[in-house]
């Protein structure tokens, strides 16, 4: 970190940092680090800087601080607090609390109970309002077409191969999914309000539990759109690090806030093509765990809508390697 940057973080909160530690989890090369202070205080240092040759870009720290300028009035509850950023030396940094180490995973009942009646209450917060205009309306939709894409591309075998030698069975159950995936998927497109904001990337590594509350950081792909999208996301990232059936999850939010059904369906698809076309590429440069991690919510996708969609059950999934 240039000397520069690490100076004006200190002249920012008002103190010597007597001791940084990195805050690993995430997946794109920012720079991130708890701070403990000379004064007693603690903090959070993010910040985006010129990526590495060969490394994927990192995505700009801009449209996450406009985001957390944008909507602190209104869902502050739910986000950390912000103490300054500033650009230096190519290096862009967001300032914030400190919200400790991760608690989860693992997750139990008790935590992802906690989790979903919280977020229930960050959508409701929102449901039908008022939101900033520059926030997407139809980012949700984008996920209204990958298994059409899949199919039109001929790239379905790419999908079935990740089970190995079990490929032929994969493709004849993919075969038998694909209509009914594909029916579903369309309704992101149509989906209607009342929307509400979304964060649109809410995982384990971008939260914390505060007591009774979920607060969520990393906010630069937060839109507006059905909360029923956020909330199939978030649920089926459960089973996958090993949780509560997502079946369970959706049953603790609507405690709090009821959803609708063909918005599930809807969000189920999309985000099971989602992972179906992201799973196989590729590893990206400088992300060595993304890959491995979306075939694992890949699993955990098709295996929910195997129940949910009354399709016969995916036994090929067993297979596929993390």
């Amino acid at each position: 970190m240039p000397p520069s940057v690490r100076a004006e973080a200190e002249r920012r909160l008002g103190s010597r940092v007597a001791r940084a530690t990195r805050a690993y989890g995430g997946y794109a090369a920012s720079a991130t680090f708890r701070l403990a202070l000379a004064n007693g205080r603690r903090a959070f240092f993010k910040a985006g800087y010129p990526p590495p040759p060969g490394s994927a870009a990192i995505f700009p720290i801009d449209n996450e601080e406009k985001r957390y300028d944008a909507l602190a009035t209104t869902v502050g509850r739910w986000m950390p607090k912000q103490y300054g950023s500033f650009k230096r030396d190519d290096w862009h940094v967001l300032l914030m609390e400190d919200l400790g180490p991760a608690r989860v995973p693992p997750w139990s009942s008790r935590t992802a109970r906690i989790a979903m009646r919280s977020y229930a209450r960050f959508h409701r917060a929102t449901l039908g309002k008022s939101l900033p205009r520059f926030l997407s309306r139809n980012q949700h939709a984008r996920f209204g077409g990958f298994w059409r894409d899949l199919e039109e591309r001929g790239e379905l075998e790419r999908t079935a191969s990740l089970a190995g030698r079990r490929a032929d069975e994969a493709r004849e159950w993919i075969d038998v999914a694909l209509p009914v995936f594909i029916g579903h998927e369309r309704e992101l497109e149509r989906a209607r309000p009342p929307f509400a904001l979304l964060h649109f990337d809410t995982r384990s590594d971008n939260i914390r539990l505060v007591g009774e509350r979920l607060v969520m950081f990393d906010w630069p792909f937060a839109s507006v759109g059905p909360a029923e999208f956020d909330v199939v996301v978030f649920a089926q990232g459960f089973p996958a690090e090993g949780g509560p059936s997502p079946e369970r999850a959706l049953a603790w939010y609507e405690e709090v806030l009821r959803l609708r059904e063909r918005e599930i369906d809807a969000s189920l698809a999309g985000i099971a093509g989602y992972f179906a076309h992201r799973s196989w590429q590729p590893p990206l440069p400088g992300l060595p765990r993304l890959r491995g991690v979306q075939r694992r919510q890949l699993k955990a996708c098709l295996a929910w809508a195997a129940r949910r969609f009354d399709l016969p059950e995916p036994r090929w999934l067993d297979a596929v390697r993390n």
